[in-house]
């Protein structure tokens, strides 16, 4: 199969709530990739108050990846901070399918959504 997505995806709503019910809130970065080569995946991080953040992930050829956004961590040590809005820019060497979702646990209804991201 011909690889399917792009090499650039937007999201712009990121969220992780620093409280968390009886599952741990968080964000997750869903990468799809239908292509014969592993996708090597950049995720930088924009904030409104500080500089941006870059992190990296491979996705395999053939594979589904999910990249929780509370456990990645950067080159320099960084993480992704709670309580604080983000936006994502996607790029990978290769052709991938991004979806976006979010699960917040910090009421009493826990809240999931997801959506497909930008495609550049």
């Amino acid at each position: 199969m011909q690889a399917a997505g792009s090499r650039t995806w937007i999201i712009p709503d990121g969220y992780i709530s620093g409280k968390s019910g009886s599952q741990t809130s968080h964000d997750a970065v869903c990468v799809l990739n239908t292509g014969d080569a592993d996708a090597r995946i950049t995720l930088t991080l924009y904030f409104e108050n500080d500089e941006p953040v870059s992190f990296e992930a491979v996705c395999p050829a053939r594979r589904t990846h999910h990249i929780r956004m509370d456990r990645i961590s950067a080159p320099d040590g960084r993480v992704v901070p709670r309580d604080t809005p983000y936006a994502i820019a996607v790029s990978s060497n290769e052709p991938i399918v991004v979806q976006y979702s979010r699960l917040d646990t910090s009421a009493q209804d826990t809240a999931l959504m997801t959506t497909m991201a930008y495609p550049v």
